[in-house]
């Protein structure tokens, strides 16, 4: 048994050498990581070292039973995995989302027995795919950098589950901003709540937007055409392409990161993950040869006939093309430091430098409220109010509303808090539920009726109709005035 450790050791530490050979060949072939090389490879060799010291004792037969046994297991996971990557992914998010549901369903059920439902596993399996999912195929990309796939026929599957990465991620990405508070707006428009501006400017969607889709080409370019088929002069453009997507996918990350945010966490994850996928492109071009320099070629051809020299080249020839696509921007309107100014004409965010209107505090528990935040012409707004120590916005629909209900208190107290509490019922669950202006706009009408109920009433129960009208929602303290129950 101690010869068959010892073979056993050797055999691993073997192939430890040959990927750390892999991974020196990695960070050494790409110019970004070139300087943590020696740190990595040094720290990785060491760590398996002391693993191989504490896992594999030459007297203990089952820690080194249970390790080949989970060595297997691993081998098998990888092959399943290159044989159908996607669907490998969609099962271990799959799993991992019920193993979350069943714990949570059973935390539930142990504080009270009688809340365990299907219901509530189905509906957490649903909230932790979307997040899971997204995690799983960030900690397989990293883990695709550091590894290098060995035929054909992986580097195939690698290539398809970058594919599918990338759909995912653009979806995961449409769900997380529609479920946001972020909003396509510049820094000076006024914004209600917790809503945020826009993290780019939109007067630079176009120049963005065009230096990403310059990328994506180079990255379609490199990734399924083969070199042999490519010039090279036109191949290092297409690096230098990735070259330029990699600092606007580092420059979103930085723009809307917060770690104490789950949800800039979130849609962080895409730019991320275009991040790695361009340097493992890099890397892979690097480590093809188109073909044979020779003494006798011209000093360019062959410079370019080493793909080593790409790199470089490629890092070069990224200002001109820079300067080219500003320039094609110029055509339609795009300042040349447009791309710059797409991340400081912005407020809320980390390279903001504008500072944006307060956001007015808009309560959607009521309807008049509601309506009041619809279109200008439609709503007229005639001012700002206090409530509750915040800004909201008032116009007369809303004041006639509240001075119609704070009437209704001072003369019949008890039908008050009939109808009160009937509202708060039926009012509530609409007014939640109105995010649009267009909805604003269509409840303001419905409520036309009823505000003239409430001034004709007014104007036959009240002495003053109008002062009182004119007291709601003071700017100055509120305690001044006594501004009834809200509607």
């Amino acid at each position: 048994m101690q010869i068959g450790t010892e073979k056993f050791i050797m055999k691993r530490q073997i192939q430890v050498r040959k990927s750390a050979i892999s991974f020196y060949e990695l960070v050494f072939l790409s110019p970004i990581v070139r300087s943590s090389r020696s740190f990595f490879v040094v720290s990785f060799r060491n760590l398996y070292k002391k693993l191989m010291l504490l896992v594999y004792n030459e007297n203990n037969d089952e820690s080194l039973k249970g390790c080949v046994e989970m060595n297997l297991f691993f081998k098998k996971s990888v092959q399943y995995f290159y044989r159908s990557p996607i669907l490998f992914t969609m099962l271990v998010s799959f799993f991992s989302s019920l193993l979350a549901g069943l714990l949570s369903s059973v935390i539930s059920t142990m504080q009270n027995p009688s809340d365990f439902s299907f219901e509530i596993v189905g509906s957490v399996m649903f909230f932790a795919t979307s997040f899971i999912l997204p995690v799983v195929l960030t900690i397989e990309n990293i883990i695709f950098l550091f590894t290098k796939p060995k035929s054909d026929t992986l580097k195939r599957a690698i290539k398809r589950w970058e594919i599918a990465a990338l759909m995912v991620g653009a979806f995961f990405s449409i769900i997380y901003l529609s479920f946001s508070t972020i909003l396509l707006e510049d820094w000076h428009v006024q914004l209600y709540n917790n809503q945020l501006h826009s993290p780019i400017a939109t007067d630079s969607f176009l120049t963005i937007g065009g230096i990403a889709l310059v990328a994506t080409f180079g990255y379609f370019i490199l990734r399924f055409i083969p070199l042999q088929k490519l010039p090279p002069l036109f191949a290092v453009l297409c690096m230098s392409a990735l070259y330029l997507g990699i600092p606007l996918a580092s420059l979103w990350c930085i723009q809307i990161l917060n770690l104490f945010d789950f949800r800039m966490v979130l849609l962080s994850l895409l730019p991320f993950n275009c991040i790695l996928i361009a340097i493992r492109t890099i890397r892979d071009v690097v480590q093809q040869q188109v073909g044979i320099p020779s003494d006798t070629q011209k000093p360019l051809l062959r410079l370019l006939q080493n793909t080593a020299n790409w790199p470089w080249l490629a890092f070069l020839a990224a200002i001109p093309l820079l300067g080219i696509i500003v320039a094609v921007l110029l055509l339609f309107g795009q300042e040349p430091d447009r791309f710059i100014k797409a991340w400081t004409e912005t407020a809320d965010w980390n390279m903001s430098q504008k500072i944006a209107p307060q956001n007015i505090i808009k309560d959607e528990h009521y309807l008049c409220t509601v309506a009041a935040g619809g279109h200008q012409k439609i709503v007229k707004p005639i001012r700002t109010g206090k409530r509750h120590g915040h800004e909201v916005i008032v116009n007369r629909q809303l004041s006639i509303a509240n001075a119609f209900e704070q009437l209704l208190e001072e003369r019949l107290p008890r039908f008050h808090r009939v109808v009160r509490k009937t509202y708060d019922q039926l009012g509530y669950p609409i007014a939640r539920h109105i995010k649009s202006p267009y909805l604003a706009d269509i409840i303001y009408f419905i409520m036309k009726p009823l505000e003239w109920i409430f001034l004709l009433t007014l104007y036959l129960f009240d002495v003053k109709p109008e002062n009182r009208i004119a007291v709601q929602y003071p700017h100055s303290d509120p305690n001044l005035f006594h501004e009834g129950n809200e509607k």
